[in-house]
C-alpha cells in the first residue's frame, strides 16, 4: 500500500533502548537474592538488601515544591490540640543528649496572690441521708475546682521563689490533708463529707479515684457500705438505696462508668459478691453472700518491685533469673520521673495541666475483640507478651475480705502500668514513654442512684488485718515473708509527698544546670506584655 506523500515517515527503531525511570520497580540482582539479612562469621560484610524501587518525592511537585496545608484553628482545637494562648515552650531551652528532660516553658513572673496557700473547694450542703446505725451524713456539693477531663488531669501547685530555675511554681497540697477520694479526679454529680471520705451520687454509675496511687509493695484500705442493699427488708421497702462498687483503677479508667468496666480497673460488685473486669461480672463470694448496708470491705493488693515491672514493660523479663531477684533484699531503684506541666488558673486557683494517660488499642481489643484486630488478642496477657499494655506483673494480686474475713483473692497477674504499658495522649502533645508519677493502682469507688461508701485508709481500721495476712502474699502456694509487710495505704500519702518535694527540687536543679549554674531570669517580657491587666498564665474555662 502506498503511503501518502504528506504523511510524516516514522522513525527507525534505535538499536539500544534508554535506562528505564528510576521510578519503576526493577528485578532485584540474582546475588542479591540469597544475601543473608544479620552478618555472621561465614558472611562478615553481607550485601544490604535495599528495594531499587525509588519512590518519587512527595515534596515536588511538576518541578515546583509542595505547599504544606495548615489545618485552621477551629480543625486543631477539634483534635485537642494545645491552645495556643498557653504558654509557650522555651525556644533557648537545650534538651540533654541522650536522656529526656521536662519541657520548660517560659512564663511571666508569678502573681502575689499565686503565693498564697492553696485552697480546697467551696462546699454546699446537697442532702442528708442516714445510714443503717442511725447517723445522719451531711452529702455536700463541690464547686470553685477543676475536674479532670479528656486527655488532662490536674494538680494543685503554689508560686515559691525558691524555684526561680523552673518556673517559680511547685507541687502542693489543699486541705483535707491525708489520703481521701480526690474531689478533681472524680465524674460530675458526686457528693462528698468536708474530708472526701464519704462518697454517693443521685445518677447513674461514676467512679472517683483517690488522691494516691500504688506502684509496689503491699497496700490495704477498706470500706463500709452505707447506702446499698438493705440488711433488714420490712413491707414496703426497697430492696436497696442504691449499687456501690469498690476496687482498684489505673489513671486511664473511664470515671463515668463503674469500677471494673474496662481493663483499667478491678472492681467487687455489691450484687452476689461478684468480680468484675471487662465489664464481665463472675461469680467469686459464695452464693446468697452479698454485700450490703453495714458491711466493710477491705481490699489488698500486692505489687512487685519496680525494678522487676520496669524489666517487664522493657521485654527484658526472665522469670528463671529475675524472680529469684525479686526474692533477694535489694537497694531500692529510683524511677526517672519526668513531668510536663504548665501553671493553668482557674477561679483564682492555680494547678498544674498534666497530660494524662489514654486507653491503648491492644486493651480496647481485649476488652472487644474485634476480628479484624492486631492479633495481640490470641495471645492470653502474660508478663512476655509482645504487646507492653497486654504484659502482666507475676506476683501481684487483690485479695478481698468481709467484715474481716477472707474471701479469697479474685485476681492475680495484674496489667502492667509502667510506659511502654501506658502511655499519654499523642494528640495534646504528649510524650508516651515518660512516667510522670502519677501511675499507679488506685483505691477507687462507683456509686450509683443514692448508693453510698465510707473509706478508711487506715491506719486505724474496723477490721484490721490478721496477722497471718502480713505473711502470705494472696498466690498459690506457701506463705512468703519477703513479699513485704501489709501498710496502710494512709501510709502511701506521706510517701507520695515527699517523693512530690524530691522530684520538684530534682527539676529545679536540672534546669538550673542548663543555664550554667546561675538563676536567669527567663521571664522578662517588653513593655506591651507586661501591661497592667494582662494574664500571665492560661486561665481555664470548665463546667464546674
Amino acid at each position: 500500500m502506498a503511503s501518502d506523500a504528506g504523511s510524516p515517515q516514522r522513525e527507525p527503531t534505535p538499536s539500544s533502548l534508554p535506562p528505564m525511570p528510576s521510578s519503576i520497580p526493577q528485578k532485584r540482582a540474582l546475588e542479591d537474592v540469597h544475601s543473608p539479612a544479620v552478618s555472621s562469621p561465614l558472611n562478615p560484610e553481607p550485601k544490604p538488601q535495599k528495594p531499587q524501587v525509588q519512590i518519587q518525592d512527595d515534596t515536588q511537585v511538576m518541578g515546583r515544591e509542595k505547599r504544606t496545608k495548615k489545618e485552621s484553628l477551629k480543625k486543631r482545637e477539634s483534635k485537642g490540640a494545645p491552645d495556643s494562648s498557653r504558654a509557650k515552650p522555651d525556644p533557648k531551652q537545650k534538651e540533654p543528649q541522650g536522656e529526656l528532660a521536662p519541657i520548660r516553658y517560659k512564663l511571666a513572673h508569678p502573681k502575689p496572690t499565686d503565693f498564697e496557700v492553696s485552697r480546697g473547694p467551696v462546699f454546699v450542703s446537697h442532702h442528708d441521708v442516714q445510714d443503717d446505725e442511725g447517723r445522719t451524713i451531711e452529702f455536700l456539693e463541690t464547686s470553685d475546682h477543676v475536674y479532670n477531663k479528656k486527655n488532662f488531669h490536674y494538680t494543685h501547685c503554689i508560686a515559691d521563689p525558691t524555684f526561680p530555675s523552673m518556673f517559680y511554681y511547685r507541687n502542693t497540697e489543699p486541705p483535707p490533708f491525708g489520703a481521701h477520694m480526690s474531689f478533681e479526679d472524680a465524674a460530675s454529680h458526686m457528693y462528698f463529707d468536708r474530708a472526701g471520705m464519704h462518697v454517693t451520687s443521685d445518677k447513674g454509675f461514676r467512679m472517683c479515684r483517690a488522691n494516691v496511687a500504688v506502684r509496689e509493695g503491699r497496700w490495704y484500705w477498706e470500706c463500709k457500705v452505707t447506702r446499698g442493699i438493705l440488711k433488714k427488708r420490712e413491707e414496703g421497702d426497697p430492696e436497696s438505696h442504691g449499687h456501690v462498687r469498690v476496687g482498684f483503677a489505673r489513671r486511664e479508667a473511664s470515671l463515668d462508668a463503674p469500677v471494673g468496666f474496662d481493663a483499667y480497673s478491678y472492681g467487687i460488685r455489691d450484687v452476689a459478691g461478684q468480680k468484675v473486669h471487662l465489664s464481665r461480672p463472675k461469680d467469686f463470694f459464695p452464693p446468697g453472700e452479698d454485700i450490703k448496708e453495714g458491711d466493710v470491705i477491705g481490699l489488698e493488693i500486692q505489687l512487685p518491685s519496680e525494678r522487676l515491672q520496669r524489666k517487664i514493660v522493657s521485654g527484658q523479663y526472665n522469670p528463671a533469673i529475675d524472680l529469684a531477684d525479686e526474692e533477694s533484699e535489694q537497694a531500692p531503684e529510683a524511677p526517672n520521673i519526668i513531668r510536663d506541666r504548665i501553671p493553668i488558673r482557674f477561679k483564682a486557683h492555680i494547678y498544674f495541666e498534666k497530660i494524662d494517660y489514654h486507653s491503648t488499642k491492644e486493651l480496647e481489643e481485649l476488652m472487644n475483640p474485634s476480628p479484624m484486630g492486631s492479633g495481640h488478642s490470641s495471645e492470653a496477657p502474660n508478663p512476655n507478651h509482645p504487646a507492653p499494655a497486654l504484659r502482666t506483673l507475676p506476683n501481684s494480686c487483690v485479695k478481698v475480705y468481709k467484715n474481716g474475713v477472707f474471701m479469697g483473692t479474685p485476681w492475680t497477674d495484674l496489667l502492667a502500668f509502667l510506659p511502654p504499658a501506658s502511655k499519654q495522649a499523642q494528640q495534646t502533645g504528649g510524650r508516651e514513654a515518660l512516667d510522670d508519677g502519677t501511675l499507679g493502682y488506685y483505691p477507687a469507688v462507683s456509686v450509683f442512684r443514692g448508693g453510698a461508701v465510707e473509706m478508711n485508709f487506715g491506719p486505724n481500721f474496723w477490721y484490721p488485718p490478721s496477722e497471718d495476712a502480713e505473711m502470705t502474699d494472696g498466690v498459690d502456694g506457701p506463705p512468703r515473708p519477703e513479699a513485704g509487710k501489709l501498710r496502710a495505704v494512709s501510709e502511701r500519702y506521706d510517701e507520695q509527698i515527699v517523693e512530690d518535694i524530691v522530684y520538684d527540687i530534682v527539676d529545679e536543679v536540672g534546669f538550673w544546670m542548663q543555664d550554667g549554674g546561675k538563676v536567669i531570669d527567663r521571664s522578662a517580657r517588653d513593655e506591651k506584655a507586661a501591661a497592667p491587666g494582662s494574664d500571665e498564665i492560661k486561665e481555664l474555662v470548665q463546667d464546674d
